[in-house]
């Protein structure tokens, strides 16, 4: 477990939020992700209502790529026959041009694979 972790752990403790130690350690991981998600938002939004640079995250873990209909997404994504299991978003994450060659979206790696469990456990909350 990793400073930050321990961390957030350490404050949902003291606040009395969670009820057992699973729920403060999974309320910890979504609290870690948002803030990896900050990183995110610079093109994406949470907001299932909107559409930013690119397409709101709402969702999106289990939907098909390139399945929301107010956006255009490049033809490499809506020909990849990809759906965002949380193994193809830490792919992505990782390496989004080697997963779909020809995405328009720019490189964001994300290879910690603690940060990449952190976003997913948010962008489950989505």
């Amino acid at each position: 477990m990793n400073k930050v972790m321990v961390k957030l752990l350490s404050v949902a403790a003291l606040a009395g939020v969670m009820a057992s130690p699973v729920q403060a350690e999974e309320a910890a991981m979504v609290a870690a992700g948002a803030e990896v998600f900050k990183r995110c938002q610079a093109c994406h939004t949470a907001d299932s209502s909107k559409n930013a640079f690119g397409p709101s995250l709402t969702g999106v873990v289990g939907r098909e790529a390139a399945a929301l209909p107010r956006f255009a997404y490049s033809e490499a994504l809506q020909k990849s026959g990809i759906t965002w299991t949380e193994d193809n978003l830490r792919q992505w994450v990782a390496d989004n041009a080697k997963l779909v060659p020809g995405t328009r979206m720019r490189h964001v790696a994300i290879s910690d694979v603690a940060e990449q469990d952190y976003l997913i456990a948010y962008l489950k909350t989505l």
